[in-house]
C-alpha cells in the first residue's frame, strides 16, 4: 500500500489515492479560490489526488460552485492548486466531468445536453432551491466533435496550469456514461445501439486527449452497472468491453474503476487492461485501511482511491501508516459552505 507506483508519466509515492469529491466550494463562476488551494495542499500526502469533477465547458456544469477549467481565470486558479500540491511533494490530476443531462438551466444559463432527450428522473439543488431536472436536448452528430474539442482544450489547460494530468470522467451518470448506458442512449446513428457505437464517443475523447497531452498523463474512470444520477444499464458489460478494446493500447496512465471488489466483471476488466488499475469500492461504506492493504496485496488493484476518510483526515496516509485513530467526517459539511468541515480537520501534528 505504501510502495510507489508509476502510473504512466505520473510517479506516485504510494498507492492510497484521494478519490474525486465534489465539495461545492469554488467561486460561482467556477474559479478555484484560496479555500480550494488550502484544501488540496493539506492532502498532498496522497499518492495521487484526483480532483473533484471539473467542467470542461460552461454547458458541462452540473452543480453549484463546482470548478471549471475552460477560462483563463479558472486555469490560473488550478495553477495555484498545482503549485501548492507540488510544494507538499504530492501529485494531482484534474477530473474532467461534463455533467450532460445532470444539470439545470438555473445553474448554468444553458440548456442541458445528452445523447438522447431522456430526463434522469431526479432532482437537483439550484440557486432557487431543489427542482426536478428537465429533459435535455439530444446532441446532434455534428456537435460531437465539439464535445471532443472541449475535453481536449480543458486537458491542454490542465497541463499548462502545471497539473500532472487529467482523469476523463466516464462514470456516475454524467455525459460520457450517458453515452455508454443503453438506458440513457437510444440513438440510432453511429453513436448509439451496439456496444461499440455507445462506446464510440468515449473512445474518441480519450484518444484525442491522449494525442493532445500524452497518454501517460491521462486516466479514465468508469462505473459499470452504477445507477448513480438516474442512470440505467441493462447491458452492464458490453460497452465497457468495447471501450477497453478501443483504448487499452494507448498507454494511458491508469484505469479507475468504481465497482464492488466482489463484482465478477472486475476480474474481466483486470485481465483486459494492461496498465495500472485503480479501484474505488463504491458508496456503500468508506474504504478502511484493511480494505486498502488487502486489495493491493492480493493484486485486485494496483492502487485504491479513498473518499470520505480523506475528507476528515488530511494526513490519512500518515495515520494509516502508523495505524492511528481517524477523525470522523461531518456529513453536514460535505457540500457547500466555508472552511468548516473543509480545511479545519486536525492532523496528528495539530
Amino acid at each position: 500500500m505504501l510502495q510507489p507506483l508509476e502510473a504512466g508519466a505520473i510517479a506516485t509515492r504510494n498507492r492510497v489515492w484521494m478519490a474525486p469529491l465534489t465539495r461545492n466550494r469554488s467561486e460561482p463562476d467556477g474559479t478555484p479560490n484560496d479555500l480550494n488551494v488550502e484544501y488540496y495542499r493539506q492532502r498532498a500526502g496522497a499518492g495521487l489526488i484526483v480532483s473533484e469533477g471539473t467542467q470542461p465547458s460552461a454547458v458541462g456544469k452540473g452543480y453549484l460552485n463546482t470548478p471549471g477549467i475552460h477560462t483563463d481565470e479558472q486555469q490560473a486558479g488550478w495553477a495555484r492548486i498545482a503549485d501548492a500540491v507540488h510544494g507538499g511533494g504530492g501529485r494531482i490530476v484534474v477530473q474532467l466531468m461534463h455533467a450532460g443531462r445532470v444539470s439545470h438551466p438555473d445553474n448554468t444559463g444553458e440548456e442541458s445536453v445528452a445523447p438522447s432527450a431522456i430526463a434522469p428522473g431526479i432532482d437537483m439543488v439550484t440557486a432557487s432551491g431543489e427542482q426536478p431536472i428537465p429533459t435535455p436536448r439530444a446532441l446532434t452528430a455534428e456537435e460531437l466533435p465539439g464535445v471532443v474539442a472541449e475535453f481536449v482544450d480543458a486537458s491542454r489547460r490542465a497541463i499548462a496550469a502545471g497539473l500532472d494530468g487529467v482523469e476523463i470522467h466516464a462514470a456516475n451518470g454524467y455525459l460520457l456514461h450517458q453515452f455508454l448506458a443503453d438506458g440513457a442512449n437510444t440513438r440510432t446513428d453511429a453513436y448509439g445501439g451496439s456496444p461499440a457505437n455507445r462506446a464510440r464517443l468515449v473512445v474518441e475523447v480519450t484518444r484525442a486527449v491522449a494525442d493532445a497531452i500524452g497518454a501517460g498523463h491521462v486516466g479514465i474512470r468508469i462505473s459499470p452497472g452504477s445507477t448513480a444520477s438516474g442512470i440505467a444499464e441493462d447491458d452492464t458489460t458490453g460497452a465497457y468491453e468495447a471501450l477497453l478494446d478501443g483504448i487499452d493500447g494507448l498507454g494511458l496512465a491508469y484505469l479507475h474503476v468504481l465497482v464492488s471488489p466482489d463484482d465478477p466483471f472486475l476480474g474481466k476488466i483486470r485481465s483486459a487492461w494492461s496498465g495500472p488499475l485503480v479501484l474505488n469500492t463504491g458508496f456503500e461504506k468508506p474504504t478502511t485501511r484493511e480494505d486498502a492493504v488487502t486489495l493491493v496485496a492480493d493484486g485486485v488493484a494496483d492502487a485504491v482511491t479513498v473518499g470520505r476518510p480523506f475528507i476528515a483526515n488530511p494526513d490519512l496516509v500518515t495515520r494509516w501508516t502508523h495505524d492511528t485513530e481517524l477523525n470522523t467526517p461531518d456529513e453536514s459539511t460535505f457540500y457547500g459552505g466555508g472552511a468548516e468541515g473543509y480545511t479545519d480537520y486536525p492532523t496528528l501534528e495539530g
